[in-house]
Parts: C-alpha cells; sequence; structure tokens
C-alpha cells in the first residue's frame, strides 16, 4: 500500500482521555483491515496532534476522513481550509450509511436493548446549526427505525439543535414509549455523557472501535480516492 494516499482520521478533539484512546482503538482496526495502509489520527481542536500538524508530517497525498457524522462547520470550512493548504482530499463525514446503522444497533443490543413493540429510541447527536447536519441525523433515524422493524426514533441534541435530549426523551414517554438513548457519537465525551445522564432506561456507549465503524472509514476513504481519480 505504498502508493496509496495516507488516511488522516480527524475526530474533533476532547478533554475526556477516553476520547483519544478510544479513536486510537479505532484506527487500529482500520489498520488490521487494510495491512500496510498509512493511517493517521488527528484533530480539530482541544486535542493533539492537530491537524495542521498531521498534515505537515505526511509526505505524499493525503486524504482526511472526517470522524464526524455530519457536516457542519468543520467539515464544510476547517477541514476543506486545512486540505487545501497542503493539496489533499477531504471525504465526506461518515453520515446516514448502513454501516453506521450496524454498529448504533448493536451498541444498544449491548446496552439491553429488546424488541418487544413498546420502545421508542432518542438518538443523540453533538448537534450543529447548520441545517445540512440536522438533515442527515434525521436520515440516521430514519434508517435506525427501519432496522429495528419500526420502531419510532427521534434525534436529540446535545447542543446548538433543537429538540434537546431531553426534550426528546419526554415527546417519546408521552407517547407511552420506553425511552432507550442511542449514542450516535464516534468517542466518550462531554456530550455523549450528558445524553447517557438523561436515558430514563438504557443508553447505547458510543460507536467507538465498532468494526462496523471501521469498515465505513475505509469505505469514506476509497469513495474520496474513486472520485478523485475520475476527476484525473
Amino acid at each position: 500500500m505504498t502508493d496509496a494516499p495516507t488516511l488522516v482520521a480527524v475526530g474533533h478533539g476532547s478533554r475526556d482521555p477516553r476520547a483519544r484512546a478510544t479513536l486510537a482503538r479505532l484506527l487500529d482496526r482500520v489498520r488490521e483491515l487494510r495491512p500496510g495502509l498509512d493511517v493517521r489520527l488527528a484533530h480539530i481542536e482541544i486535542d493533539g496532534p492537530r491537524v495542521g500538524d498531521v498534515l505537515a508530517a505526511v509526505d505524499g497525498d493525503v486524504v482526511l476522513v472526517p470522524l464526524l457524522l455530519a457536516p457542519g462547520h468543520h467539515v464544510t470550512h476547517d477541514l476543506p481550509a486545512a486540505a487545501a493548504a497542503v493539496g489533499a482530499r477531504v471525504a465526506e463525514p461518515l453520515g446516514a450509511h448502513p454501516l453506521l446503522v450496524e454498529a448504533l444497533v448493536d451498541r444498544l443490543v449491548q446496552a439491553g436493548w429488546s424488541e418487544d413493540g413498546g420502545d421508542g429510541v432518542v438518538l443523540a447527536s453533538a448537534g450543529s446549526r447548520d441545517p445540512r447536519s440536522r438533515a442527515v441525523i434525521r436520515e440516521i433515524a430514519a434508517l435506525l427505525g427501519e432496522r429495528l422493524g419500526g420502531v419510532p426514533v427521534v434525534p436529540g441534541y446535545a447542543s446548538a439543535a433543537a429538540p434537546t435530549v431531553p426534550d426528546a426523551v419526554r415527546a417519546l414517554e408521552a407517547r407511552g414509549r420506553r425511552v432507550a438513548v442511542a449514542s450516535c457519537f464516534t468517542a466518550p465525551g462531554l456530550f455523549a455523557a450528558r445524553a447517557a445522564a438523561d436515558a430514563p432506561w438504557i443508553a447505547s456507549d458510543p460507536l467507538g472501535a465498532h468494526p462496523a465503524l471501521a469498515r465505513l472509514v475505509l469505505h469514506r476513504y476509497d469513495t474520496a480516492r474513486v472520485r478523485e481519480l475520475a476527476t484525473v
């Protein structure tokens, strides 16, 4: 894989030390799936190493893969600006994809989910003022609901958007539902902890180093490579 672009996976960054360790384990899975590929971790803010520092240390082509769920300021502005400075490519965020839904379902089952027909799910995510981000989260919620056999799944946000996780929980409870919170975060952190604390029943762990998420990272990387080759 020496001729393949370096894959730089970009997390948001967190003061929670578990976040960096979790993303490191995720990238270990990516390396297992693609032996020989140069895979590196970078962060947008708070944590290190930062994107610019990682890019400066790489020789050759780079594909940045955001470890973020949906478009937002970091995906649409910060990462393209960093990539343009060195001629790198930026893949799509993880987004609404069956592999993501597979990971969400597994985490719910691990938390104690049972499909008895009387439950509902709040899909908890960070939130963004960008309407494109909210549209993607709604799409993920719809896919998750289908995968769970028609169970109602509604988005709930930790910041910057409505409804909040507690408001989404109350709305489902008002419909007589036992409510689980599905953690739509790649790693532990403040928002994931707050969302879990708002769960009246069970809350799943962040997606972390789930095998399906590792496959999705490589899918976004490969798609960005193919897109670039098609324009040459």
